[in-house]
């Protein structure tokens, strides 16, 4: 068992990877009405009124200082989305993705770039996230927060959870033409909690306002090491965690326009988790195991559970060419056995990660090391908090 500091200070080239964005480019998810159609048949994520959702929107500060951050990212997203799939009830889970205070950017938006709507579909997430380069610019708190205030679809029935996770490390109150604490009281007035993540000492992201941000929407705040990244801790679990996650691949039937695509961007990802280390290749495969991990838009398997799919009404070229010449009722027996596949094998993941959770533990205890100053403790404290405010229930630790 080995245990290390990760100090990445330069992204991962992969030949996998998502190109960078273009300057002044804005990148959209699937529209909002298909997003939150996913899944909306699953009985884990149902309350008395609908399914729950919890949308949270991360802006992350991509000047020339922060190559650790979006490193520690990187290499946790995926742990702060089984955080999530602890809870009861399972909720619909959307992420959206921004980055501001580089140079690169459109100065008109105050350099800040809508990098992805709020979507379920965490594998085009992590492809945008592992695409952020740094350089130089202008980090303008406020101007981001406004943004991810008005140009994201929240959520709003059934008393959603809606988060936004502002990280950076120049004062949060330089923005000329907005105040902080009037974006702060427009989040308040909508219901959205600020959590702030200041990457230097406490005490200087009291002194320049991201403590109050925070306090103002009833959020949290950090502050933490971005330089020194986050801890990571290898065990024996992680090798065969990844390969069953890679395994988990097998069962999806990809379908439609956007199948291709679907199927090459999960395998794609699953380079990219592994690139960052074994532990993150890790957490995506018990991520990939749990009900927050939807692809209903292009893998039959997830669209089945849909309320409203109705697989006779799929043309027979959108199918697998190895279903396309079955019957209806044989078609949905081949959906089925993937299904059950996918089950045996998400049960296996979980079992596994059960030991590898324990074994974390008691090396972080062997080691003396404490996580709580990286990125991904302080996202889920936080995160966790807020959600058991809201009625999500969840095993305590």
């Amino acid at each position: 068992m080995r245990t290390y500091h990760r100090f990445a200070m330069t992204a991962v080239g992969l030949a996998l990877m998502a190109q960078p964005f273009a300057p002044h480019e804005t990148v959209t998810a699937a529209p909002p009405q298909k997003q939150a159609a996913v899944a909306a048949a699953d009985q884990e994520t149902k309350g008395p009124a609908g399914p729950r959702y919890v949308d949270l929107a991360i802006c992350l500060d991509t000047s020339n200082s922060m190559d650790g951050l979006i490193d520690s990212a990187k290499q946790k997203l995926w742990a702060i989305v089984n955080e999530l799939s602890t809870a009861k009830p399972k909720p619909i889970l959307r992420v959206a993705l921004f980055q501001y205070g580089n140079d690169g950017l459109n100065s008109e938006t105050g350099w800040v770039q809508k990098v992805s709507d709020l979507t379920d579909d965490l594998d085009t997430i992590y492809g945008k996230l592992f695409a952020l380069r740094t350089n130089g610019g202008t980090e303008l708190v406020s101007r981001v927060v406004r943004a991810s205030l008005d140009d994201l679809d929240w959520h709003q029935a059934n008393r959603p959870l809606r988060i936004i996770v502002v990280a950076g490390n120049e004062p949060a109150t330089q923005d000329p033409q907005y105040k902080l604490d009037e974006v702060c009281k427009s989040a308040a007035d909508k219901g959205i909690v600020i959590n702030t993540i200041f990457c230097g000492s406490e005490a200087e992201g009291y002194r320049t306002g991201w403590a109050d941000a925070a306090r103002r929407t009833d959020g949290k705040y950090a502050a933490i090491d971005a330089d020194r990244g986050t801890v990571v801790v290898e065990t024996p679990y992680d090798k065969p965690l990844s390969e069953l996650g890679v395994e988990l691949n097998k069962t999806y039937l990809s379908y439609g326009k956007a199948g291709g695509e679907g199927s090459a961007n999960q395998s794609a990802q699953d380079v990219n988790s592994a690139a960052s280390s074994a532990p993150a290749a890790a957490d995506r495969a018990v991520s990939k195991a749990s009900g927050l991990y939807r692809n209903a838009r292009w893998d039959l398997v997830d669209a089945m559970k849909e309320k409203d799919f109705d697989l006779a009404k799929i043309p027979e070229a959108d199918l697998p060419e190895e279903m396309r010449k079955l019957s209806l009722d044989q078609r949905k027996a081949w959906i089925a056995e993937r299904a059950k596949q996918r089950a045996e094998l998400q049960k296996q993941i979980t079992d596994l990660n059960v030991k590898r959770d324990q074994a974390v533990k008691e090396e972080l205890a062997k080691k003396g090391l404490n996580d709580k100053t990286a990125f991904d403790a302080a996202l889920r404290g936080a995160v966790r908090e807020q959600a058991e405010k809201q009625g999500f229930e969840f095993e305590k630790k």
